[in-house]
């Protein structure tokens, strides 16, 4: 609990044994933590029996594989039915420092509907082990889609979020992607909907553990990305319609 909201944390996992309880222990040493929910997605190891011996977590597993996206539609309904009023989203293979879940929380109470811990800021993603391409196309990206999308934001992949209530209660998350490129398409519809997108800086750490797409899924993922912003760039200026960017919503802010 922070200052009488609940805070509940969400873990997409898949194949995390490894690094699960390390994250669970972290994250749920600051004591604001109210609820942990871990989503397995037909995991092949021992992930979904070491959810299951946490406490305050709730621990579901999808009977097959349905996607990352898919994964993280769940999370955010099993939270909202779990009464959160702060959702945070880590995942659990310890790419991410857990430590920051306070400067999240916080901010998603008051300051921000959404707050993104971004690895670019403070130089932290390659001296924290991102391979070169990866990082070159984190930046192409997210130029090309800052220039469409009309925002300044210093990336939009990573896969540490926190949102309030109300906010996930406004998206239309069913209408997005069940793969990898879920993740971007929601920080598309935060900006569709006026919102600012507050940012902290991350350590991270690329370990034996640490979960990452190939490069041909990461290709696919790329693609993907850049049709969300065109379709978010053509959808505002009328030229076309899509579920994701509803015409009926406020015009798209800055971000900060």
């Amino acid at each position: 609990m922070l200052r009488d909201k609940r805070v509940v944390v969400v873990m997409p996992a898949y194949n995390a044994e490894k690094t699960l309880r390390r994250t669970y222990d972290e994250v749920m040493e600051h004591g604001i933590v109210d609820l942990v929910i871990v989503i397995d997605d037909a995991s092949h190891d021992q992930t979904m029996a070491i959810a299951r011996t946490l406490p305050k977590t709730i621990a579901h597993r999808h009977p097959e594989n349905r996607g990352y996206g898919a994964n993280q539609k769940t999370c955010y309904r099993l939270a909202l039915e779990a009464g959160a009023d702060i959702v945070i989203m880590i995942h659990p293979d310890y790419q991410y420092a857990p430590k920051l879940i306070p400067a999240l929380a916080s901010l998603a109470a008051d300051v921000y509907p959404c707050v993104l811990a971004s690895r670019i800021l403070g130089g932290y993603a390659l001296k924290g082990g991102m391979p070169l391409w990866r990082y070159i196309s984190n930046r192409f990206l997210t130029l090309v889609e800052n220039l469409l999308m009309r925002a300044k934001l210093s990336e939009y992949h990573t896969g540490y979020r926190a949102f309030s209530r109300k906010l996930l209660e406004q998206l239309p998350l069913e209408a997005d992607s069940d793969d990898f490129v879920f993740d971007n398409q929601m920080l598309a519809q935060i900006l569709w909907f006026g919102h600012t997108i507050g940012e902290v800086s991350c350590p991270t750490s690329y370990e034996s553990g640490s979960s990452s797409i190939n490069f041909g899924r990461s290709v696919a993922y790329g693609f993907g990305c850049l049709r969300t912003a065109a379709t978010f760039f053509l959808a505002r200026l009328g030229i076309l319609r899509s579920p994701m960017f509803p015409r009926n919503s406020s015009k798209p802010a800055a971000t900060a």
